[in-house]
């Protein structure tokens, strides 16, 4: 959420002594800062993990979503291919390399998901400044780890490099977006081709997250971010209790009950994305979509998941 005031916008009453001038100012800097103390939550990528790219890649090819390889991350385990939307966003499939380092495959933290197949894994939340990021969630009282620098060279030999800043409890960007600042050109990164491969799509839309206690979660989330409380609502569609941040992409899902997908899916990979919603762009065409009755703030269509292997929908 962002949001900007001027101070020339302002107005004060004419023959305003300087000091109530002053004064007045003074409340509006505080009026100014308490704005801008809540952040914009702006999706960088949203990650989907499995054991085997090239499957990852053909399921997502049988729904009617194209992907192109990435490449190998400089980890030495995992490789990468992606669907780039025109905002910018775009879907990270990742899995291990064919001949991955064993120590370095077990040692990464989404070994849990990659293994498991989880589909739904992690996001990440473009930021032009990580370091001011940190100290604001930690002001926030969020934990927050110190930067560090990775990367990866593209299939056609364009070296990427980043910053990334681990965010929270749990595993890198399941509960909390994991902050990510690029060193190298960002649109290397996001369009490997100079243009996003799936422009049927403007973006990703909203991610949901996976939780054991909605009202707990939903006020770290309000603390973290400065945002107002969600509106909450119960969906025995999608088997889940949500809360939804209005002007976010956030969406919180607790389990109906013990017997849902949910409670099974909390049980395997703890708190973390459960599924993505794709924003539909105008020259969308025809998608082998089911309608639904997610009530996410909007009418979503999901894929086919027995096709897929994970939930995406699309408002």
């Amino acid at each position: 959420m962002e949001s900007r005031l001027r101070f020339e916008e302002l107005t004060f009453p004419v023959g305003a002594s300087s000091v109530g001038r002053f004064a007045q100012r003074c409340v509006c800097w505080l009026v100014c800062m308490s704005m801008l103390s809540a952040a914009e939550i702006r999706i960088d990528h949203a990650t989907v993990a499995g054991r085997e790219l090239n499957a990852m890649r053909a399921a997502l090819a049988k729904v009617g979503i194209a992907s192109e390889y990435g490449g190998p991350h400089a980890n030495h385990a995992t490789e990468m291919a992606l669907v780039s939307f025109p905002d910018g966003s775009y879907l990270e499939l990742i899995a291990l390399q064919p001949h991955a380092d064993a120590a370095a495959a077990k040692a990464h933290y989404w070994s849990r998901f990659i293994e498991g197949d989880a589909g739904p894994c992690a996001w990440a939340m473009r930021s032009h400044d990580v370091a001011a990021e940190t100290r604001r969630l930690r002001q926030a009282g969020i934990e927050v780890a110190a930067p560090s620098k990775s990367g990866r060279a593209r299939p056609d030999g364009v070296r990427l490099d980043w910053e990334t800043a681990k965010v929270g409890p749990g595993a890198t960007g399941t509960f909390f977006p994991f902050l990510i600042r690029d060193i190298t050109s960002r649109l290397d990164r996001a369009w490997p081709t100079g243009k996003p491969n799936a422009p049927e799509f403007l973006g990703v839309a909203k991610v949901v997250i996976a939780v054991r206690d909605l009202p707990a979660a939903s006020q770290i989330y309000s603390r973290a971010y400065g945002l107002p409380a969600p509106a909450l609502l119960a969906d025995p569609s999608f088997e889940a209790n949500l809360a939804i941040f209005p002007g976010t992409p956030v969406v919180l899902a607790a389990p109906l009950d013990g017997r849902s997908w949910l409670a099974a899916r909390l049980k395997k990979f703890g708190e973390a994305p459960c599924a993505f919603v794709l924003n539909r762009g105008p020259n969308a065409g025809d998608f082998p979509a089911k309608p639904g009755t997610v009530r996410l703030s909007e009418q979503v269509s999901w894929f086919d998941e027995a096709a897929l292997g994970w939930r995406l929908g699309v408002e």
